[in-house]
Order: C-alpha cells, then sequence, then structure tokens
C-alpha cells in the first residue's frame, strides 16, 4: 500500500493558512512550518497598519469555510481592520482550527528542500521521488520530512531591499543597524522614542514608504521637533500621486492624495532623485553621503527608514530545479503579467497553477514571494494561487485551470499596449483630478515650481 505523504506548506501567513485551508477542504494533510513562535509572525511586525484592502479581499473562501463551521461571524465587508486586527480577527482563530492547529510547527525554519535520494543533477525518477524538507527549530532540534508536494508561501518581509539605489547595500548600511529601520516602523507606539523630535530620512517610493512618511507627520504634529526628509531613488513625484480618487480600493488611493498633501504643506522635504553613497556615524548622528539629481550632497540626520521594496530568498531552494525571471525573480510565465516595467494599473491577468509551476513538479512558490521584486501583490491574489495550485495537487485540474481573478484597479495606467518591457514617455499615470496637468509625473513637476516634466520624450 502506498505510503501517504503529507504536502509541505512554507510560512503560516495568510497565504499559507489559506493553502493549509484547501488542502484540509481537499481531504489532504499538510504540514505547517511557521519560523515564528505565533502564526503571521511577519505580518505582527506591521500589526499597526491600517490594510488597504477591506475585509472582502482579505478573507479566503476555504478559510471562510472552516471558521464558520465553530460559528464564526465575518466582519463587515467593507471595514477596513489592521493587520493586527486581521491577525486577531481571523487568521489565529483559523489556525486554532482543530483540523490545521495539530498541523502547524511553530517556531520551526525550512533550511532546505530536495528530492529524497536524489540531488538536483538526477533526473532519473525525479517526479516520483518525494520531497524531503529539512528543518530546524528554535531550540537546535533538526529533522527532516517527506511530503508528496511543497507550496512555499514564506514570504518576503523577512528580506527587506537595501538602501542603494543600484539595489546593493550602501558603503557602511550594514554597521548602523541601530539607526537604520527598515520596512514599517510603529513610529507612534514601541519605537516613537527613537523618532520623536529627531531628523529623520526615508528611503523609498512605494506604499510602505508611504505609511511611514504619514505616521512620522502625525508623530510631528505632537512633537514638532520632528524633521522629515524622504528620499526618492527616482526622478519626479508623480509615482506617489498614484491613483487617486481613481482607485478602487479608496483606501489605497488616499495614501497618495494624502502623500501629496504633505509634500505640498512642506510637512515633508522630498528629495529627488537620491542616490546615497554612503552612511557613517557621526557621534550621535549619521552622516549620509549621497547624488542628488547629479549633485554632491552630505545631510546629518538620527534615524533612516528603508522602505525600498522586499526580494525573495531562494535559499532553501538549491536543491530543487527552480525557474526565476531574471528580471522580477518570479516564477518565468507570470513575471510578463506582473513587471512594473510593462505593467502599472495594478491588473493582473488570471493566473494560477499554470502560470506557477516550475520545472520540479508539484513544487510551487505562492503568495507575495511569487511576484518576486514586483511591488504589485494583493492577499486576494494568493488566496486565489493557493486555490488552483491545491485543485492541482488534488488532481483536478479543470478545477486549477478555471482561474478568476478580478483585481480592484488602482487608477494609475501607464502601461503601453505593446509587448515590450520598455515604457516610453513619462505620464505615471493620470493627473489628480483637481490638478492642471497633463499625466501624474507633470502635476509632480509643476508642484516643485517646474514648468513640467516634458511628456513625450523618449525613456
Amino acid at each position: 500500500m502506498a505510503k501517504i505523504l503529507p504536502v509541505a506548506v512554507i510560512g503560516a501567513g495568510p497565504v499559507g493558512l489559506a493553502a493549509a485551508a484547501h488542502l484540509v477542504a481537499r481531504g489532504i494533510i499538510p504540514v505547517v512550518f511557521e519560523r515564528g513562535t505565533k502564526v503571521a509572525s511577519s505580518m505582527r511586525d506591521f500589526s499597526h497598519v491600517r490594510l488597504f484592502s477591506p475585509w472582502r479581499y482579505n478573507v479566503d473562501e476555504a478559510a471562510r469555510a472552516l471558521l464558520e463551521e465553530t460559528g464564526w461571524k465575518a466582519p463587515d465587508p467593507d471595514a477596513l481592520p489592521t493587520a493586527g486586527e486581521m491577525i486577531d480577527t481571523y487568521l489565529a482563530l483559523l489556525a486554532a482550527h482543530p483540523s490545521i492547529e495539530p498541523q502547524i510547527m511553530l517556531g520551526t525554519e525550512v533550511t532546505a528542500i530536495g528530492r529524497l535520494g536524489l540531488d538536483r543533477m538526477s533526473s532519473a525518477g525525479r517526479a516520483d521521488a518525494p520531497f524531503q524538507v529539512g528543518w530546524k527549530a528554535k531550540d537546535g532540534r533538526t529533522g527532516t520530512i517527506e511530503a508528496h508536494a511543497v507550496i512555499d508561501a514564506s514570504g518576503t518581509w523577512s528580506n527587506p531591499s537595501p538602501m542603494g539605489a543600484d539595489g546593493m547595500p550602501v558603503k557602511g548600511e550594514a554597521m548602523l543597524s541601530d539607526v537604520i529601520g527598515y520596512g514599517i516602523p510603529n513610529v507612534l507606539g514601541p519605537e516613537r522614542p527613537r523618532y520623536a523630535d529627531k531628523r529623520v530620512l526615508i528611503v523609498g517610493s512605494g506604499h510602505s514608504a508611504t505609511n511611514v512618511a504619514l505616521d512620522l507627520v502625525r508623530l510631528r504634529d505632537e512633537e514638532p521637533g520632528t524633521e522629515i526628509l524622504w528620499g526618492l531613488r527616482k526622478a519626479g513625484i508623480g509615482k506617489l500621486f498614484r491613483g487617486g480618487l481613481d482607485d478602487q480600493l479608496p483606501e489605497r488611493g488616499a495614501l497618495g492624495l494624502a502623500a501629496g498633501n504633505v509634500i505640498e504643506d512642506g510637512r515633508v522635504k522630498v528629495l529627488a532623485p537620491l542616490a546615497i553613497r554612503s552612511v557613517e556615524r557621526n557621534g550621535d548622528t549619521v552622516t549620509v553621503a549621497a547624488d542628488l539629481n547629479g549633485s554632491r550632497i552630505v545631510l546629518e540626520v538620527d534615524r533612516i527608514v528603508v522602505a525600498t521594496g522586499f526580494r525573495p530568498n531562494f535559499d532553501m531552494l538549491r536543491e530543487l530545479r527552480v525557474a526565476i525571471d531574471p528580471i522580477t525573480e518570479a516564477p518565468p510565465a507570470l513575471a510578463p503579467l506582473i513587471d512594473p516595467n510593462v505593467h502599472s494599473c495594478g491588473s493582473v491577468p488570471p493566473h494560477g497553477a499554470v502560470e506557477l509551476a516550475h520545472p520540479e513538479p508539484d513544487f510551487y512558490i505562492v503568495g507575495s514571494k511569487s511576484y518576486g521584486r514586483a511591488p504589485t501583490f494583493l492577499m486576494a491574489t494568493g488566496y486565489e494561487q493557493v486555490r488552483s495550485v491545491v485543485a492541482e495537487i488534488a488532481g483536478d485540474r479543470e478545477a486549477a485551470r478555471r482561474v478568476q481573478l478580478v483585481l480592484p484597479e488602482t487608477g494609475v495606467c501607464s502601461a503601453p499596449s505593446v509587448p515590450s518591457r520598455i515604457v516610453s514617455g513619462c505620464c505615471g499615470g493620470p493627473a489628480p483630478k483637481d490638478v492642471e496637468a497633463c499625466c501624474a509625473d507633470d502635476a509632480g513637476a509643476k508642484a516643485e515650481g517646474k514648468s513640467g516634466c516634458g511628456c513625450g520624450s523618449a525613456a
């Protein structure tokens, strides 16, 4: 009689737990590895942040079915939870469900994945060999389990991108971990003393950087000695405005509008394009040497927040045959659909197990890690991914290919209708409705006192 093996799920965040729920719904045993001592450990790092996706996009349907068995009532579908509220109201309860809780290995990091008895170079019998998943617990214990399939939902939060405009750490960055924060520090909560009445430099231009800037503005309102510098690694501030009122996720659109407001009224000083060369401790401050629009400058700041995105870590996958797009670090079939060099609208064509497949049969990367370095991932995307992937693992190919993914539009559409990764012109999307400008970048240029952005020039 053939040995029945579980499916290994790496990561007990929203997408990993959703994968477990779908596996349980199909009668397949999951084993969920979570490096943290609690589920959703990465999400707990930004528990103070209000999500811009309302509850209607944040609850997986298989998970909902399991929870409703216990009498769970879903929150108001239009309410916007913080990450912490999502953990307490949904994820922690899902992880405690009797069909999932015994299958979670907390405080356990996956260190390596391979095929039993075969290294990466071995092909004969590979598809029939079980996976071998090596793990290490926080108390030092190690072990392996065999698995029929592997779903990597480990995310990218623990691997933030460095400060350099070239994607590399700048000189001195690694030595100043006590004054450099990454991601979205809680500047209004436990970390307040580190930022109050300080001169803070934010590096980055995405949603994380915008959240940090707006939180620091709120801190500045209470602690007027707080000074905020915002370094953008590319020219123009049009990207910050994003879709504004046209965004179908109002909270996401509001971020861009709020960013424009605090820049316009001077509460935040924007430095763009800023390429930092080095950081060095200078007594109680940090000396930042950088190029600002081609000219060398030196800044003295108290703290730096690096919010330049995240990137996947593939170390544990070295013995698997994994195909990665050289630009986005996403699966090759998915990469052209999400490459920010081409797509900026936030609309992603339907995709599932087919686009997420690798040369290694029955191995899938899902969730934010599947997007590699692309910044447009939404939780609803991950839920649809795992629904399709689990159907494929279960042998239900028809269900796996019946993918329907409708994401809320950002209101920013600057992608050309040509099969190329190169965008001509500047544009940056439509201008905010109340601004006399031809595009978002034109609005940004005029906000900086320039005549405009020069639309139509070659990129």
